[in-house]
């Protein structure tokens, strides 16, 4: 497939791909540059919303949007403020990046308080209960736009198929970078898979 089917900001990623796809190529030679042009060290969040499967199902498709959009609305100054960059949002998920390691947890922190007091009063059809999972590792970053490697798997694994509602879950990475914080603990689940050995929760 031609580079050219691809966004033009994501052109020199794929024109390398392309090159790397020959069976002539030097693919370590390839992969070297590609890192190099690409790699950078951070935090990557991925966010999901609890039940929106069955919800959507018994309220319907305009219940469904009006959640994601109230979410938005509440998430999204919280993302900022931790200087987070949001990379691609489908459905009622999303994947971000975190150049620093404490603000993806601090900014999962702030954001889980932040629905537990939305949700307050509020029945739970109209509920925001958010699941979230982080990973930390070297990544390839295409201009704020598509994030790719063994840490954007574990984090969406984690949130979008592991953690429940309320809950933040972390692979061994984010505990072992992470600055100790009074404000939460990392709790081990027992949970493990390929990517991260342990996986911890974030009691706040």
């Amino acid at each position: 497939m031609s580079f050219q089917f691809f966004p033009t900001n994501q052109h020199t990623l794929w024109k390398l791909i392309e090159v790397r796809a020959n069976d002539a190529s030097d693919k370590v030679a390839v992969d070297q540059q590609i890192w190099s042009s690409f790699g950078v060290e951070g935090a990557i969040v991925f966010t999901d919303l609890a039940g929106f499967t069955r919800r959507s199902k018994e309220f319907g498709v305009t219940h469904f949007l009006e959640i994601v959009y109230r979410s938005q609305r509440l998430l999204r100054p919280i993302i900022d403020e931790h200087h987070g960059i949001v990379i691609e949002i489908v459905g009622d998920s999303m994947l971000l990046w975190f150049d620093n390691i404490d603000d993806s947890i601090n900014c999962s922190v702030v954001m889980q308080r932040a629905c537990q007091q939305y949700n307050v009063d509020r029945k739970p059809a109209d509920q925001i209960l958010l699941c979230l999972g982080i990973g930390y590792g070297h990544t390839l970053k295409i201009d704020n736009v598509r994030l790719a490697g063994p840490q954007v798997n574990v984090a969406s694994k984690l949130g979008e198929d592991t953690a429940e509602g309320y809950e933040i879950l972390v692979s061994d990475s984010v505990k072992e970078n992470a600055t100790p914080n009074a404000e939460f603990e990392f709790v081990l689940t027992g949970i493990s898979f390929p990517g991260s050995v342990e996986v911890y929760r974030v009691n706040y």
